[in-house]
């Protein structure tokens, strides 16, 4: 994990679209099926829209039938961070990048082996940066 940005809220706005501001600093979602990687096949490495940051790899993404990119394991060990997140009356866990702290989605228990993870994530907090071919 490279160095934490040290960015402000209007920084976070100018950088980010709304979309991209509502889902990686409000702990928002996008709608299931709407996402540009949510059924993607491309070769790469997913970053963090905010930061750029490392955080899954295509050998490791899977279709779930959720409507949202899943993974069964981060990029490295420290790539996410988790946390509690018990809102709308659930208890789920959810996963931000633990360099800039952008809410990506959550993880739950029903993923594939090796793992049994299910990372959840929200297509609008990843840029895919293809495979050279």
């Amino acid at each position: 994990m490279t160095e934490k940005p040290d960015v402000t809220d209007a920084d976070w706005r100018a950088r980010l679209t709304p979309e991209q501001y509502h889902v990686c600093r409000e702990k928002g979602t996008e709608r299931a099926f709407t996402g540009l990687y949510h059924d993607a096949k491309t070769p790469g490495t997913y970053r963090c829209i905010a930061c750029g940051e490392a955080l899954f790899s295509s050998r490791t993404k899977f279709d779930s039938g959720t409507g949202w990119p899943s993974f069964w394991e981060p990029f490295a060990p420290t790539a996410v961070g988790e946390a509690v997140d018990s809102s709308y009356g659930m208890v789920r866990t959810e996963v931000h990048c633990a360099r800039c702290g952008s809410h990506l989605g959550h993880v739950f228990p029903d993923g594939p082996r090796p793992t049994g993870l299910r990372y959840c994530i929200n297509s609008v907090a990843l840029k895919l940066d293809p495979d050279a071919t």
